[in-house]
Formats: C-alpha cells, sequence, structure tokens
C-alpha cells in the first residue's frame, strides 16, 4: 500500500471513531500514529486497515440510489386532513 492510499484511509476511517469496538479504536489510534509520522504500513497492517475500511464504511451504488428514488416516488403522499 502506498503513503498516499494510507493517508486517504485513515482520513476517512477518522469519522467512524465513535462506531468503532475498542481493539478497533485501539489498532485504528496506532495506524494513525503510524500515518502521522508518515511510516508506511506493512502488509499486515495495511489488510488490516483495509478490512476496517469495508467494515465500517458503507458505499453506496447507483442502483441503491435509483431503488431508493424510486420507492420513494410510488408511495403517494401523504393527505392532511
Amino acid at each position: 500500500m502506498r503513503i498516499i492510499e494510507q493517508h486517504k484511509l485513515v482520513r476517512e476511517l477518522k469519522d467512524y471513531l465513535p462506531k468503532m469496538s475498542s481493539s478497533d479504536r485501539y489498532d485504528f489510534e496506532m495506524f494513525q500514529k503510524r500515518d502521522k509520522d508518515d511510516e508506511e504500513l506493512d502488509a499486515l497492517s495495511a489488510a488490516k486497515l483495509e478490512a476496517m475500511q469495508k467494515r465500517y464504511i458503507v458505499r453506496k451504488t447507483k442502483k441503491d440510489i435509483e431503488d431508493l428514488f424510486k420507492k420513494i416516488s410510488s408511495q403517494p403522499p401523504e393527505r392532511k386532513d
């Protein structure tokens, strides 16, 4: 993993720190320190960081967004009497 990719992952995961378990939080804080020192992660640590990204950051695809829009637009508007 290149240092640029590592820095990007750490930046993205920073917002999800409150949602992390205690062991993940400890590991992530170590990754943050290593990233701050511009130290490149080894293969095992990089794999752990990528696994954390997949676990905590949920990406929405275009199909998910289209399905949500269809669901919203197909429901009749609520009447206020």
